[in-house]
């Protein structure tokens, strides 16, 4: 039976992950077991420019962090070699992050789940969202709708003052 020092350190451990997960937009567990270091490198480096949190973790302390929080739906896949990618901000982004390299990677990383506000998705779910772009790509395409009728106005009124030869000139107006 382990310490009571190891047992209070694992607690800890436990609490920090599901204050994570807790905290957490959107979540990815993946299998790494095929990437070399230059690889994880690049990767980490992509997801860390993405603010997303991106971490090798114990099985066994992660189960029990998931079902603190309730995302138990995640436990079956929680075997072999495991790390997990979460954001604070953008749900999609390691969904998007991880998907493309594993899509480079083939089946030496795969993705085993994915939560995303606290609800675990199936793979047909998550399949779907991957091909959706991010909150701030979707936030660009909402404004650029909402701004194109005010730029057409402004491309019709300048043709028409030209048109009418011009802008008046700063003496005539006085």
């Amino acid at each position: 039976m382990p310490s009571k020092a190891i047992l209070t350190e694992k607690q800890a451990i436990v609490d920090a992950l599901a204050e994570r997960l807790q905290n957490a937009q959107g979540g990815v567990l993946v299998d790494y077991r095929g990437i070399n270091v230059a690889q994880d490198t690049e990767l980490r480096r992509d997801l860390r420019a993405e603010n997303v949190e991106y971490t090798v973790v114990k099985n066994t302390l992660t189960r029990f962090a998931l079902d603190k929080v309730g995302l138990s739906g995640l436990d079956e896949q929680l075997n072999g070699t495991t790390s997990l990618a979460t954001s604070t901000e953008d749900p999609l982004v390691p969904l998007h992050k991880l998907t493309k390299f594993s899509e480079k990677m083939g089946d030496l990383f795969t993705i085993k789940g994915v939560f995303i506000d606290g609800k675990v998705l199936q793979p047909a779910e998550y399949a779907e969202l991957t091909d959706l772009p991010s909150r701030d790509a979707l936030y660009s395409r909402v404004l650029g709708t909402m701004l194109a009728p005010i730029s057409s106005l402004a491309v019709v009124l300048n043709q028409v003052v030209e048109q009418k030869g011009g802008a008046p000139a700063a003496e005539a107006a006085e």
